[in-house]
């Protein structure tokens, strides 16, 4: 089942919750595709997918506008009895929290109950091409632009480009609760809490300019976020912040925790939390803005073929991707972070 506009133009079609709706979409069964239409202020989440009677499989959510959701912007839930949504996909959309949609967030919880793409227990999902922008909140801290976490596995993040968010992209949240676990052990049987199983984050441009981030509560956290995440990737990102910062990356929680972190290129701290182990590889700390063309509008690529940058990549073997954010080939001795020159 398709639900689209007729034009393919995602501004002609608006589904508008005014914050009187829950969520404005449910998706709970089987090939269903969202694509170009636009959603604003839902009352919850604009799109909600969940299993119910069975797996959700294969939902795809195309070239959507979300602007000022109340919560998250798309949920992804597991329903009862051993049902889940797995291998989805997240592609071509744009989704916003607005100044004006800002003081709506849900005050539950958190205290700031909204982000972007929020999954539970999910499989096989792919985010990409999306941009999301604006998650923060004035006195608490949001969730992150792209999340996945309580037992989601085998997940691919690539090529989005996210701009002043309290948080990035996020593998994986706390070291214990509930959890999805495989029969297979894809991280070689951990005898602890998986928050998130492999997966990779490659290509993407994360970026915070604005002042008004750097002055909230909680400010800019972290810029890949990786919490009892075990066999993930972290590959030629670029990462840029003109404010403070905790993190451009971390890993943390000794026993549940092992990644790989190579040829990123970051503005602040690429950290080891709490013992947890984590090969790195050839990254660059402390880039100043000037590697990059524009950090206020979130375009990262290497500005004047920069000599710390360019061919100075670790050769990943297997695990090294073959294009950058702008799917141009890479060559042989690699650029670090997501733009290949």
């Amino acid at each position: 089942m398709t639900l689209r506009s007729a034009s393919g133009n995602r501004e002609t079609v608006i589904l508008d919750g005014n914050y009187e709706s829950t969520e404005i979409i449910t998706v709970a069964a089987s090939d269903v595709t969202i694509a170009d239409l636009s959603i604003h202020r839902p009352y919850t989440h604009a799109i909600h997918v969940t299993a119910s009677d069975g797996h959700t499989l294969n939902t795809l959510i195309h070239n959507v506008h979300i602007i000022d959701p109340r919560e998250q912007a798309i949920k992804i839930n597991p329903g009862g009895d051993g049902v889940y949504p797995d291998q989805g996909r997240i592609t071509c959309c744009r989704m916003e929290l607005t100044d004006t949609g800002r003081p709506h967030v849900n005050p539950t919880a958190t205290g700031c109950y909204t982000g972007g793409v929020d999954a539970h227990q999910a499989r096989d999902w792919v985010i990409s091409d999306n941009h999301i922008e604006g998650f923060w909140c004035q006195s608490d801290l949001s969730e992150h632009a792209i999340h996945l976490w309580r037992g989601c596995r085998d997940t691919i993040v690539e090529r989005n480009v996210l701009l002043d968010n309290a948080r990035g992209v996020g593998f994986g949240m706390s070291s214990s609760g509930t959890a999805r676990s495989f029969d297979d052990e894809p991280c070689g049987g951990l005898n602890a809490y998986i928050g998130h199983y492999r997966g990779i984050i490659r290509n993407n441009f994360i970026a915070a300019d604005r002042a008004e981030l750097f002055s909230s509560g909680e400010g800019f956290d972290c810029g890949v976020c990786l919490w009892s995440s075990c066999g993930t990737q972290v590959l030629h990102n670029s990462i840029a912040s003109t404010g403070p910062n905790f993190s451009s990356i971390e890993w943390r929680f000794a026993g549940s925790t092992d990644v790989l972190i190579a040829n990123n290129a970051a503005s602040h701290a690429i950290m080891e939390r709490t013992d947890a182990s984590g090969t790195v590889l050839s990254n660059l700390e402390d880039a100043p803005m000037s590697l990059f063309v524009d950090v206020q509008n979130a375009d990262l690529h290497l500005n004047n073929n920069p000599t710390s940058a360019v061919d100075q990549g670790a050769d990943l073997a297997e695990n090294a991707p073959t294009h950058d954010i702008d799917v141009d080939p890479r060559d042989a001795t690699p650029d670090i972070g997501a733009d290949e020159i």
